[in-house]
C-alpha cells in the first residue's frame, strides 16, 4: 500500500534525516549499509534537541516548544549514476521502529517524524514551527533543495493538501506530496488493512523499499537499518532499548511492534533527476585569507553568528538597511544581544582595504556611535556585528503613527548627540572618517532613547588634511557631505516630515522649499511637526529650523564647519543671519537624496551637484 504524511503548523518539529551525495568519497568510512540496534556508541551526528539517552534510545524531540530535533548517519553514501538502470543507481532499503509519544496532559497534540535523504547535514533557513524543519515559506518547493521524505504524520494541514491526520506520503522538494494515504497495517488472517493511530506512544516499523514499487509530543528511535544492497537487515527486537515509562490510562504501556509497509511509486522517475545535481553544502564554510590574521580578534565565526540569529530567521530580522537585511541575535559564548548585518558583494576586488577601514573603525568610541564589534566574511557575503540597539531606528518614530511621538526634550539631545559623534568622526579621531549615509534610518535609539548614528557600510577613512578645498567641486565625498546630509535630517527631526513629499501641493512638495517660505513669510515656526502640540522651546525649534536651512546651502563653502554645527546647537556661538534671497539647497540634491533616503541605500553620496561636494 502507499502512504502518506504532512506536517506542519504545530509548535515542536523534529526531522530524522540520512545524508546521502552524490559523489565518491576518498576515506574508507562510506557505508553500504548499516544497523543500530539502540544507539549507544553508533556512528551517528544529530543536532538540535536530539540526544541519546542512557539506554541508547534516541530521543528527537522532547515537549519542548518551537525546537528541531535531527538525527544523520554521519557518512555521505554515494549511489551509482553510472548504472544504465535508474532504479539500480537509488535502490536502496531502510526500516526503523520509533514512537510518537504524547504529552500526558494533552494527547490530542503532537507531531510526526520524517525520514529524509538531503545533500547536506546543515538545512540552512529550515523553521522550527512548520514545514517538518525541512524547509521554510521561500525555501518550500524549490526544485534545488534536492531533499526527498517519508513523511510520518499526525496533523491535518489543508495548505499542503493533506488527506487527514493520520498519513504517510511521499515529498520531493515540497511539503505537497507526491503521493499519499492514510496509514494502516496489514491483517494477514483478514487479509486487510487496519487504520493505525500514529500518536500511539507504542513502538512501531517503518519498511521502505524503493525496489519494489509497490500540539506536543516526544519523538524516538529505537532502531534502524539501511543497506543499498538488497534488503535492509531485520532489526533485533529483544535488543531495542525501551521507551521512558508513562503514566496509564488504560492497559500500561504497551510493547507492540507495528509493521507500516510503505510503497514508493514512482519515486525514481521523479527524484531521480534531482539526485544528479546533489553537491555538498557546508553551512559554516568561511572566506579566511592570510592578511586577515592581523584582524582575528575582530573576526566573527558565522557558526557563532548563525547560531545567535537561528539561522537569520526571518523573526529575527529588524529591518533591510542600505545593502543588506539586520538581524538581531545572542552571541552563544556571551549571551550579548547583537545586530548582525548581511550585506552581499560579488567581487573580492578591494575586500583587503574594505575590511581593514571595517576594522579600523571597530576602534571608533563615542557615546553616540553605534559601536561595531567586527565581521565575518563568507564566499558572496560580508557580515557586520553591531552592539543591539533596543529601541530601533529613528525614523520609525518620526513617519509611523503607531509609535510614542518624541517630545521636543527627546528631539533636541538625538540632534545634538549626532552632531557631537559627527564631529568625533570628521575632526577627534585619528582618521577623518565620512560616513555618507546621515539619515533618520541609520540613526538609532538605545533604551534612553539616546541617538546613535550607526551603519557604517558606506564610510570610508582618509587623512586629515587629504581633503583639499579645490575638491569642493568634484562631486567626491568630503565633510560637508556629512554636513548637508544633517541639515536635511535636523529638518525631518524639526518637522516630522520627510524631504520630499510628491503627493503634496508642488509649493509643500520640498521639505527645503516649505521652510524656507516660512521663514520668509516669517512664520518659521509654522513648519514645526505638528504631532508636538506647540511643547517645545520656541528658541531652540527656531535655531534647528534656521541650522538645517544654513547646512543645506548650495555652496558648501558657505555653510558650516562640523564644529561650527555642534557650537550652534550648544549654543556657544551665535547663528549668522543667512540670506533669504534664494534657494538653500538646489532641487537636485534634496530629489537625489529623498529618492535614495526611501530605497533605504547611498543618501547624499547620490548627489554630484556641488552642493554636496
Amino acid at each position: 500500500m502507499s502512504a502518506t504524511a504532512v506536517l506542519r503548523s504545530i509548535p515542536i518539529l523534529m526531522t530524522f534525516l540520512m545524508l546521502l551525495e552524490q559523489f565518491a568519497l576518498s576515506h574508507s568510512q562510506v557505508e553500504n549499509q548499516f544497523i543500530f540496534n539502540g544507539f549507544n556508541g553508533a556512528n551517528r551526528h544529530h543536532n538540535g534537541i536530539a540526544e541519546i539517552q542512557p539506554n541508547g534510545l534516541l530521543q528527537l524531540t522532547n515537549t519542548s516548544k518551537r525546537q528541531i530535533g535531527r538525527a544523520f548517519f554521519p557518512f555521505p553514501l554515494k549511489f551509482n549514476n553510472s548504472s544504465s538502470n535508474i532504479s539500480d543507481s537509488l535502490s536502496f532499503s531502510a526500516n526503523f521502529v520509533f514512537a510518537i509519544v504524547p504529552e500526558e496532559t494533552d494527547p490530542s497534540g503532537g507531531h510526526g517524524i520524517a525520514f529524509t535523504i538531503a545533500p547536506t547535514m546543515e538545512l540552512i533557513g529550515a523553521i522550527s514551527n512548520q514545514y517538518l524543519g525541512l524547509f521554510n515559506s521561500s525555501s518550500n518547493g524549490l526544485s534545488s533543495n534536492h531533499v526527498f521524505a517519508i513523511e510520518l504524520d499526525t496533523v491535518q494541514s489543508p495548505e499542503f493538501g493533506a488527506i487527514n491526520g493520520d498519513h504517510v506520503g511521499i515529498d520531493v522538494n515540497n511539503l505537497r506530496s507526491l503521493e499519499s494515504a492514510p496509514t494502516a497495517y496489514f491483517v494477514e488472517d483478514e487479509g486487510q488493512n487496519r487504520s493505525l493511530e500514529l500518536l500511539n506512544g507504542n513502538p512501531m516499523q517503518l519498511w521502505i523499499d524503493s525496489r519494489k514499487w509497490t500540539m506536543v509530543s516526544s519523538q524516538y528511535i529505537l532502531g534502524w537499518s539501511f543497506s543499498k544492497i538488497g534488503k535492509a537487515q531485520s532489526l533485533d527486537y529483544s535488543k531495542l532499548p525501551s521507551l521512558p515509562r508513562r503514566k496509564s490510562k488504560a492497559n500500561g504501556d504497551l510493547q507492540i511492534i507495528i509493521p507500516v509497509i510503505v510503497v514508493i511509486a514512482l519515486l525514481v522517475t521523479i527524484f531521480g533527476g534531482a539526485f544528479a545535481y546533489v553537491v555538498r553544502r557546508k553551512t559554516y564554510v568561511e572566506i579566511r585569507e592570510d592578511w586577515e590574521k592581523e584582524y582575528s580578534p575582530q573576526r566573527f565565526s558565522f557558526k557563532d553568528l548563525y547560531k545567535a540569529t537561528e539561522g537569520f530567521k526571518e523573526k529575527e530580522l529588524l529591518g533591510r538597511r542600505g545593502f543588506g537585511k539586520v538581524y538581531r541575535g545572542v552571541l552563544p559564548s556571551s549571551s550579548e544581544q547583537v545586530a548582525v548585518k548581511r550585506i552581499s558583494h560579488n567581487s573580492e576586488e578591494g575586500m583587503k582595504e574594505f575590511v581593514s577601514e571595517i576594522v579600523s573603525m571597530g576602534r571608533l568610541r563615542h557615546r553616540n556611535l553605534v559601536q561595531l564589534l567586527g565581521y565575518c566574511r563568507r564566499k558572496g557575503e560580508l557580515l557586520l556585528v553591531y552592539v543591539y540597539m533596543p529601541n530601533g531606528s529613528l525614523d520609525k518614530f518620526l513617519f509611523n503613527n503607531s509609535k510614542p511621538n518624541l517630545s521636543w526634550d527627546q528631539r533636541f539631545q538625538i540632534l545634538k548627540g549626532v552632531a557631537s559623534a559627527l564631529l568625533y568622526l570628521h575632526e577627534e579621531w585619528e582618521q577623518v572618517v565620512l560616513h555618507r549615509d546621515v539619515k533618520a534610518s541609520n540613526i538609532l535609539l538605545d533604551a534612553n532613547f539616546n541617538g546613535r548614528l550607526g551603519d557604517f557600510g558606506l564610510a570610508r577613512l582618509c587623512d586629515h588634511g587629504y581633503i583639499a578645498p579645490e575638491l569642493t567641486r568634484t562631486g567626491k565625498a568630503t565633510t560637508s557631505t556629512d554636513v548637508f546630509a544633517f541639515g536635511i535630517f535636523i529638518l525631518e527631526l524639526a518637522s516630522g516630515r520627510k524631504p520630499l513629499e510628491p503627493q503634496l501641493e508642488p509649493e509643500e512638495t520640498f521639505l527645503t522649499d516649505r521652510v524656507l517660505e516660512l521663514w520668509k513669510a516669517g512664520a518659521i515656526l509654522y513648519a514645526a511637526d505638528p504631532r508636538l502640540e506647540g511643547e517645545y522651546v520656541a528658541d531652540e525649534m527656531e535655531l534647528v529650523l534656521k541650522l538645517g536651512l544654513l547646512c543645506t546651502n548650495p555652496i558648501a563653502a558657505n555653510g558650516p564647519s562640523t564644529r561650527q554645527m555642534v557650537q550652534y546647537l550648544d549654543g556657544i556661538v551665535t547663528l549668522p543671519g543667512i540670506p533669504l534671497d534664494g534657494h538653500i539647497a538646489s532641487t537636485d540634491c534634496v530629489v537625489s537624496l529623498a529618492t535614495s533616503y526611501e530605497e533605504n541605500s547611498v543618501s547624499a553620496n547620490s548627489c554630484s551637484s556641488p552642493c554636496l561636494s
